[in-house]
This record gives C-alpha cells, sequence and structure tokens, in this order.
C-alpha cells in the first residue's frame, strides 16, 4: 500500500527524504506487528529469539555477554537480564569463565537449539508470504539499506 494512503496524509511531503524517514518508521512497525503475531504464541519475545540466535551463531563456543550487547539488534535491550530469562526457560546455561573468574559466558542448550528450529519454520512461512518481492527486488531492497546506513559503526 502506497504510504501516504497508509497514513491518510492530505499534501504531499516536503522532501523525498522526508517521506523515506516516515516510509521507514511506518514500515519497522508493520513488520514488527507481523513478526510479533508468531512471537506471541511463544514464551520468548524478539530480544530474546535475537539472543537465542547470536548463541547459535557462536555455537558450541560459548558467548560473553558483551559479545551479545554487540551483536544485538535492539542495542537498548538489557543483555544481561534477557540471559537471565532465557536461563529460567532452559534455553541457555551459563558458564564460569575460564580466564575471568568474575566474568560468566553464556551458551545456548540443546533445548534452545530446538526451539530456533521451530522458530525457524515459522518465521519462514510468515516472510514467505508477507512481502510481494522478487528476489531480485529483495536483494537491491537489502543493499539500498545497507547503502542508506553507510560505513556507520553500529
Amino acid at each position: 500500500m502506497q504510504l501516504e494512503k497508509a497514513i491518510k496524509q492530505q499534501k504531499p511531503f516536503a522532501h523525498p527524504k522526508h517521506k523515506l524517514v516516515v516510509n521507514i518508521i511506518y514500515s519497522q512497525s508493520w513488520l514488527r506487528l507481523k513478526v510479533d503475531t508468531v512471537f506471541k504464541t511463544t514464551d520468548v519475545t524478539s530480544q530474546q529469539y535475537n539472543i537465542l540466535r547470536i548463541l547459535r551463531g557462536q555455537h558450541p563456543n560459548p558467548a560473553t555477554v558483551n559479545l551479545l550487547v554487540e551483536r544485538m539488534i535492539d542495542k537498548m535491550s538489557n543483555a544481561s537480564r534477557l540471559v537471565d530469562r532465557l536461563y529460567n526457560k532452559g534455553y541457555v546455561e551459563r558458564i564460569k569463565n575460564k580466564t575471568d573468574r568474575r566474568a560468566v559466558d553464556v551458551s545456548i542448550t540443546e533445548r534452545g537449539l530446538s526451539f530456533l528450529q521451530e522458530m525457524d519454520a515459522r518465521l519462514a512461512v510468515v516472510m514467505e508470504n508477507m512481502f510481494d518481492l522478487n528476489d531480485g527486488e529483495t536483494e537491491q531492497l537489502n543493499e539500498l539499506l545497507d547503502k542508506m546506513r553507510g560505513d556507520e559503526k553500529v
């Protein structure tokens, strides 16, 4: 749907970049609503899912909480609190750091890996039906979004 119709905008945007900012914010909200429908049927939030995905990428090696913070999509999330909740659900385990006794490493459990496998399948169905883009358009949009952010360090 065209942005102006979606937000019932009467006047044209002052500049194409103004429309771009509103369009990206609107699209992020739209996408979040679609994806959150899958998470509402689980005991995991999208931020917790992000932690599990990072840990799966590290597997079988553990990760420090600092590494999780660096790689998280939502930088405002409290990684330690998210890890605590995932630990209570049995999706991660805490391991004493061998080089720093004050630090704790985090590793994904088999239960966490199984959960991710289920979620990957469920999210794939949602994403397959969500975008009216072919593979070439999807690649182009990914490239444009990367270009928009430039070389900025996240």
